[in-house]
């Protein structure tokens, strides 16, 4: 009782650790512990925190939970522990509007956002209507099929993006947002992804039981009141919303969608009304702790997709050697 209790408590405790880490660690005005009291003092001090730290890690809060959530109920619902959230072309997606604004002359102001929201939701519109027109095999392996085919236009489509950009001035915008980041964001920046991820974190949250019996197959769930093709709609809908949103925000961030859930049901158990929170607030302390240290661990910043990729991989090849990860062939 006691075990599950801890374990129960381990999630929320890591998010306020990375959060009061990621909020006080900084370079202003001197490496390390920002003295709080310097926030009633030191005008310099209070607005760095205020204006730029706090949008920042409240960002990357948002961004680890969407990926991690989304993971979670990708991985349920596809019954396979190597998907995530770009699996149906959303990151491809967002990282070819955000290209196409850029090359098109919208970098200022929520032109590439914008751009970056609409293109992931288009992909991932495509995806669902080629997996209805697709004539082999059930739903959950058409929608495998259709992500295949809409991830590999949307890289093709990227790389054609680049070889036309202009080399001094868009392809350097472009490559540093296709490898991630959260340098740019500031409140108005924020706020224009908040609602739309803030929904869809809610709407995972309240379907996270359905998402359980989805993990079933289509026969079973049927039986348990489910309606198995357009419950799972409704749930890649609402997960990819919240991580369009985000992506959008921050560019592509790899690895936290795939290696947070695994982590979160270790902790919590495959139960999606367990795991499905655990993987929100164990993705938002990852992402906070990766971001913090893309900020600090240079003179100048590492792209954060960078860093989400190194530690997800090494936490990935330690759960494949633990063996605990099933595979089947």
């Amino acid at each position: 009782m006691r075990a599950e209790a801890g374990r129960a408590t381990a999630a929320p405790l890591a998010v306020l650790a990375a959060l009061v880490l990621a909020l006080f660690l900084g370079r202003y005005p001197a490496p390390g512990l920002l003295d709080p009291s310097l926030l009633w003092s030191d005008p310099l001090a209070a607005k760095v925190f205020f204006s730029l730290r706090v949008p920042r890690v409240l960002a990357a809060l948002l961004l680890g939970m969407s990926l991690g959530g989304a993971g979670n109920a990708f991985q349920l619902i596809f019954g396979n522990p190597l998907v995530e959230p770009g699996f149906l072309g959303v990151s491809q997606g967002a990282a070819f509007g955000a290209a196409l604004a850029m090359t098109a002359g919208l970098a200022g102001g929520f032109g590439v956002p914008a751009l970056a929201f609409a293109c992931a939701c288009a992909f991932l519109g495509l995806s669902i209507f080629l997996a209805g027109r697709f004539k082999f095999g059930g739903q959950v392996l058409r929608l495998v099929l259709a992500g295949i085919a809409v991830s590999a236009l949307g890289s093709a489509s990227l790389s054609m993006l680049k070889y036309l950009a202009d080399p001094i001035r868009q392809l350097p915008d472009i490559t540093f947002w296709s490898m991630g980041g959260l340098s740019a964001v500031g409140w108005p920046e924020l706020l224009t992804s908040l609602p739309v991820a803030l929904a869809g974190l809610a709407a995972l949250f309240l379907l996270r039981w359905r998402i359980t019996i989805l993990s079933l197959d289509d026969a079973t769930a049927d039986s348990l009141g489910s309606r198995p093709r357009r419950d799972r709609l409704v749930v890649l809908a609402v997960a990819v919303a919240a991580v369009a949103a985000m992506t959008a925000l921050s560019g592509v961030t790899a690895w936290t969608g795939l290696i947070v859930p695994h982590m979160a049901r270790r902790l919590a158990g495959a139960d999606g009304r367990a795991s499905m929170p655990a993987s929100m607030l164990l993705g938002g302390a990852f992402v906070l702790v990766c971001d913090t240290f893309a900020r600090l661990a240079l003179p100048g910043e590492l792209p954060l997709g960078i860093v989400t990729s190194l530690a997800g991989a090494a936490l990935f090849c330690a759960i494949l050697l633990s063996r605990t990860l099933q595979v089947a062939r």
